[in-house]
């Protein structure tokens, strides 16, 4: 449309008075107003209106795309995406189409109050914060007017096609919301060590070398951790770069402590280790965050976080903090060539309670 079908005659004329040089005070008032396209074309307003409704249609694909994602995607499963490097395919996906459906649907807002809704401006003359009943009725008597002039009623399918979008938005979080749900199952009652028979153990493997460990490794007084060697599962053993590394970890990870037989005070858990070095899990019973304080005197191990205190010569038993359980222990013996070698799963689920836990 040429700009000459434009009315001219609004161009003249203004809202309010203009300032004067003399008083810098004076109220500026309003510039004159231009009335857009979509006021005086149709065509264009029509053409702003499936540019909206397209808006809340891909915020309603976008919001499709992300249940679909949480459904399909592997949770381990990670990709390389430039230039963000390798990161979970599922946490991507769901970040992108979530937000693409909350951006379409702020952009299809935006689009619509600058091309379809009114536009003129009105200017009001301050006054008290309570209203009286003929600020009331005006009030009311301007929302019917800018429901009106939103078009909102008129045009149906803009507003059947933000209704959708909106609708469909909040099935985001109800999908969420399947995660508080019973899942562990046993997930969580068995850990990587599972596989470990007297018949096919498996190896402690060192978390700093790498390398499998002899009991003459663990010395009274110090602090070894470990992870799973090769298993049926994992012929190469556990490996930081195995997808589920962090996942497996968090259930897997011993420390390793050596204590004089005659300290230690629990008889099944000196039958559970080998001459004195013990396998616990590294996993705190509270809310499982990774202990790492061992005090050699006491033989005490200190959770960092909230302050946990075990005490490793006599089962693990809590001794002060919010811990719930004692850690578990891992049976543990050596195998031929004098390498720790583990020969059954935890007696009891590692980490923090669940609904499932047997005690």
């Amino acid at each position: 449309m040429s700009d000459e079908k434009l009315p001219a005659h609004d161009a003249a004329h203004g809202h309010g008075e203009t300032a004067v040089a003399d008083n810098p005070f004076a109220d500026p008032g309003l510039p004159a107003h231009q009335p857009r396209r979509t006021d005086i074309d149709e065509r264009a307003a029509k053409r702003a209106e499936r540019q909206v409704s397209l808006f809340f249609l891909v915020s309603m694909l976008a919001t499709v795309g992300f249940i679909a994602s949480y459904v399909a995607i592997d949770p381990d499963k990670i990709v390389y995406i430039f230039p963000l490097g390798h990161i979970s395919a599922m946490n991507f996906a769901l970040g992108m189409t979530l937000g693409v459906a909350l951006f379409c649907i702020g952009a299809g807002a935006v689009h619509w109050a600058r091309t379809l809704m009114s536009d003129v401006e009105h200017p009001a003359e301050r006054h008290a914060i309570e209203a009286d009943d003929e600020v009331r009725a005006d009030v009311i008597e301007q929302f019917k007017t800018g429901a009106a002039e939103s078009g909102f009623g008129r045009r149906k399918m803009l507003r059947n096609t933000l209704i959708g979008s909106m609708a469909l938005v909040p099935l985001s979080g109800v999908v969420l919301l399947r995660d508080l749900g019973p899942l562990p199952e046993k997930k969580l009652i068995h850990t990587g060590w599972e596989e470990a028979t007297p018949a096919t153990p498996i190896r402690l493997i060192n978390m700093n070398t790498n390398e499998p460990m002899l009991a003459s490794d663990i010395l009274v007084g110090s602090l070894t951790f470990a992870k799973p060697g090769p298993s049926a599962l994992r012929p190469a053993g556990l490996q930081e770069s195995d997808e589920d590394f962090q996942q497996a970890i968090a259930k897997d990870a011993l420390m390793l402590i050596r204590i004089q037989p005659e300290d230690i005070k629990d008889q099944k858990s000196a039958e559970l280790g080998f001459e004195g070095v013990l396998a616990y899990s590294k996993i705190c019973t509270h809310v499982g965050c990774p202990i790492s304080l061992y005090e050699q005197q006491t033989h005490h191990a200190l959770c960092p976080c909230h302050q946990s205190t075990f005490d490793l010569s006599d089962g693990a038993r809590v001794i002060f903090g919010p811990a719930g359980h004692p850690l578990p222990q891992l049976k543990i013996t050596t195998d031929a060539s004098g390498y720790l070698i583990a020969t059954e799963d935890f007696a009891e689920p590692v980490g923090p309670s669940f609904w499932e836990r047997r005690a």
